[in-house]
């Protein structure tokens, strides 16, 4: 019952997205000169960063049947070349005239990522995990950090096939195209028995290539320098991982893994530190300050000044406590945690005469006569 009222509402909300008639191609946010392999690229990056099992934003499900609807048409050349002479309204007249229907999003993205019913799971690719410094400003503020990524991609010449045109990819005549040989041997005078294995020739593909890409030297995949943008929020916690979906090295044989991006700050030496939302600094003062009191100011990390302020005596290492000017917390922003002042005394390494004699009346009377060989 569940699956018949999401389906009728799915149904609904279809209708209502392509009453809209958004550009398809900002749907997918591609260029209308886009080819077959970028709209499927968009697609699967899209339909997982949108899914409502995944995300759970307001409006979310929308966007995910838009990009549903938005790749039914562009992945389709017909509907695609209807689109692109005649907008939506030409298109909708075409697949009323046909009796066709919309096509369930859910399906979809179940048919394209091999998870349907009765299809074989899709082989994924490794995944990489990389170690990504920010500064800790970054994770205070937030901050979106553009960066490269050095990948294997498949071959734009040959689409991942290897060969210098379609024309050059062959059944393997060592098998047959079945890619496997199967070898009779001789056990006794009589019988025989059957084995099989892998074809040595094609192996196991089924075909060969006659005359290899040029572009790629039939190696089907080519290095790449991809650009990416993570975007870092207030308050992150350190060694949060960042997914990347289906961004690792591309092959005709798998379907590409993710990248993970975990996420630290960077040490840096006599600046803030941070253990979870509370920010911690050291702040150095001298003998005159932590004897009669000071008023310091305190430059946070993004520019806004603390006062610092003490009235007496500051002992070492006492610790102040200023509370909300910690570390934005990661699930509530607007909230902070606490900061924590430590206070450092550095004390003189040498006295002239004059502040030695001060300083000896000052503790111990003016009859007080001081050495000053000591």
């Amino acid at each position: 019952m569940l699956c018949v009222v999401r389906a009728l509402a799915l149904a609904l909300l279809l209708l209502a997205t392509l009453a809209a008639a958004a550009d398809l191609y900002k749907v997918l946010e591609l260029d209308r000169s886009a080819d077959e392999r970028d709209i499927k690229k968009a697609y699967k990056r899209l339909s997982r960063k949108y899914h409502p099992d995944k995300n759970k934003d307001p409006g979310a499900e929308d966007r995910f049947v838009e990009i549903a609807h938005a790749y039914e048409v562009l992945s389709d050349p017909t509907k695609r070349q209807i689109y692109d002479r005649h907008g939506e309204e030409g298109l909708k007249a075409h697949e009323s005239g046909g009796g066709q229907q919309y096509a369930n999003p859910f399906d979809m993205f179940s048919n394209f990522f091999g998870g349907g019913q009765g299809q074989q799971q899709v082989r994924r690719g490794p995944t990489s995990l990389t170690e990504f410094e920010v500064t800790l400003a970054d994770m205070y503020n937030g901050a979106s950090i553009d960066f490269v990524m050095r990948k294997r991609i498949l071959c734009d010449h040959c689409r991942g096939t290897g060969a210098a045109s379609s024309h050059d990819v062959r059944p393997c005549t060592g098998c047959g195209g079945s890619g496997v040989k199967v070898v009779k041997q001789q056990i006794f005078p009589g019988m025989f028995a059957q084995t099989q294995h892998t074809c040595d020739e094609c192996g196991g593909r089924g075909t060969v290539i006659a005359r290899p890409c040029p572009h790629c030297g039939g190696a089907k995949v080519v290095d790449h320098t991809a650009h990416y943008t993570l975007e870092v929020a207030k308050g992150m916690p350190e060694g949060y991982e960042v997914v990347f979906d289906g961004e690792g090295d591309e092959s005709p044989d798998w379907e590409p893994g993710d990248v993970i991006l975990r996420v630290r700050s960077r040490k840096e030496k006599g600046g803030f530190r941070r253990k979870e939302s509370s920010l911690y600094w050291r702040e150095t003062i001298g003998v005159d300050e932590a004897l009669l009191g000071f008023e310091h100011n305190l430059t946070h990390l993004d520019g806004h000044i603390v006062p610092l302020k003490r009235k007496g005596v500051t002992q070492p290492g006492y610790v102040q406590t200023i509370k909300g000017e910690g570390m934005p917390r990661f699930e509530n922003p607007s909230q902070h945690g606490d900061l924590y002042i430590e206070y450092n005394l550095v004390l003189p390494t040498e006295l002239s005469p004059e502040l030695r004699k001060k300083l000896s009346e000052a503790f111990h009377g003016s009859g007080h006569s001081s050495k000053d060989e000591l």
